[in-house]
Parts: C-alpha cells; structure tokens; sequence
C-alpha cells in the first residue's frame, strides 16, 4: 500500500482524487487550509487531515507520524483568476511560496519522493486559436496564470539541479460535483433565484471541459511519469464547447423553461479560446472521456440535492 500525501487535499479537485487514491487502496494524507473532521474527511479517503501551511515543521511531522510518501500530489494554491486579482499577493504566497517550500523539504528528507505539481492552462493566456499545445509560447495574463508559471519554473530547477522526480499537469476547465464557484455554480445559483438569467461575455467563449473524475484518473497516471525532466502533460478532453452551449445544456437540465442571456462585455484579458492539445497525453495512455452531456446533467442534479437538503 502506497502513502500519498495530497496538499491542497479540502479543495475540489484534491477531494476527487483523494477519494479514488484511498479506492486503490493507497493511503492519503491531507494538508490544507480549514478545518475538517474526521466523518468529512474520511467520507473522502482521507486518513488524516492535517490543517495548516506547507512548512517544515508540519511537513516532518506528518512524517513522523505517517512515513515517507511516496508520492505528493501538489494542488494547493491560488484559488482562482478572479481572487488572484483581488489579492495578488496572497496568491502568490500559496502558490509560489508553498511549492518552494515543499520542493526544499523534499529536496533534504525525500528526495525519492514522486511530485506532481498541478498547473493550470492559464500559463497559456490569451490569443490562442485552436488546441494548445504544451511547447507553444507561455504567456500569462493574469496573477493566477503568472504564479503558476512561476511554480512550474521552481519545479524544473529542482528537478534540473537536484534530481527531484516531478511531472506537470496543466488543468483547463475542470467541472463536476463539489465545484461551489465558477461558472456552473453561479449560474445554478442565478436559475434558481428565477427571473432573467445573464451572464458576462459573449457566449462565444470556448473551453475545454473536463470532467473532475476524469482528471483525478489522469493524475494517477502522470505520477507514473514523475522524473528528472519534469514532464508537462495537458489534462483535458481536446473538444471546444463555447460558454453558450454550456450555459443552455445547464439550463436544459434545470427544466424551469429560462434562457440565458449574455451582456457582450468581457473581462479584460479573458482567453477567448482555451483548449488543450491531448495528443501527449493520449501518447501516455490517458483519456478523458466523460460527455459533457452526462457530466453537467449530475451536476445539476447535485446542484438541487442541496438546495433539497437545505429545506
């Protein structure tokens, strides 16, 4: 049985992938931010919750008490473009200063240790057309894009000059049961107040959306690719799917007869196009193959449950 450590373990994506860790029988222990009790977190696989920064101290104590692991799943961080925004420095502290922090532990008491530092697609920024491949020209726009760049450059030096095994998965749209942000949120939100529904942009706008089950299976994956060279993989499904058609599949699924309207007025910076190229991906293996149809249906329906359990 391996132990897998999963920083950032409380958040969405960490919660998915805790959970299928712990069903292949590996142990998890989380860090993070907030409290969380044993049922909750043990609802999701986790053994143990340790609620705190990344520093040396937590991190020998957790293994003091839990071993060595052998892998780190990396996902703490910046929580989003927009909160980047509103506290530049803020993300840059749990993005940047958390990673160097954990690469230096690694580096002096588990160098053997596999890290897979979770990226994001906005290193990529704006004026792309078509699928993004992983080599093309970084450009980030915004704080939250330029302290992931910032983190995947600290990983490389580690990996470059200290022989630490890393890989580095870049996330486009990750969506699914548990998100209680973005665009699926907000507009399950706004659908269930009633009334004119509008959001911002054109509707033109085209994503990647991938399911967050499938992305916990494809991190399971790049850990088996953690090396010296640092790999960088884009996690997605390569098909575009404009904000509009998001917007009407959700609101299909509500069933209440809305439509969704949108202001023409775009934030500024705001890709219009992020897609992934997959071929590196599908050369390793990986797929990520939920319909967006299926997925966005659950979500929904997670969405009432709820609002249901709140009455």
């Amino acid at each position: 049985m391996t132990t897998i450590w999963i920083s950032g373990g409380k958040g969405f994506v960490g919660r998915h992938l805790s959970r299928r860790m712990a069903a292949q029988g590996h142990t998890v222990i989380g860090l993070g931010h907030g409290a969380w009790t044993h049922a909750e977190y043990a609802h999701w696989g986790v053994s143990a919750w340790v609620n705190g920064e990344i520093s040396a101290s937590n991190l020998g104590q957790m293994r003091q008490l839990w071993g060595t692991p052998e892998i780190i799943f990396h996902l703490a961080g910046g929580s989003s473009v927009g909160a980047a925004f509103a506290n530049p420095q803020e993300d840059f502290t749990r993005t940047v200063v958390s990673t160097s922090e954990l690469l230096e532990w690694v580096r002096q008491h588990a160098s053997a240790t596999r890290i897979v530092a979770v990226s994001s697609a906005a290193v990529y920024g704006a004026g792309h057309a078509g699928r993004i491949s992983e080599d093309v020209k970084l450009t980030p726009f915004s704080p939250y894009g330029a302290h992931k760049l910032m983190m995947e450059t600290l990983c490389r030096s580690y990996a470059t000059n200290f022989g630490l095994r890393l890989a580095l998965p870049r996330l486009f749209s990750v969506y699914g049961t548990e998100i209680k942000k973005q665009l699926l949120w907000d507009l399950c939100g706004k659908l269930q107040a009633g009334g004119q529904v509008q959001l911002g942009g054109t509707g033109g706008e085209l994503r990647d959306w991938t399911d967050v089950r499938d992305v916990a299976q494809a991190l399971e994956s790049v850990a088996l690719l953690a090396s010296e060279h640092a790999p960088v993989l884009n996690i997605g499904t390569g098909v575009a799917t404009s904000i509009r058609e998001i917007s009407e599949l959700v609101a299909s699924c509500w069933g209440d007869g809305q439509t969704v309207s949108f202001s023409g007025q775009s934030r500024a910076g705001d890709p219009f196009s992020l897609v992934a190229n997959v071929d590196q991906m599908h050369a390793h293996g990986i797929e990520c193959s939920t319909q967006t149809s299926i997925g966005i249906a659950e979500y929904v329906s997670w969405f009432k449950s709820l609002s249901m359990g709140a009455k």
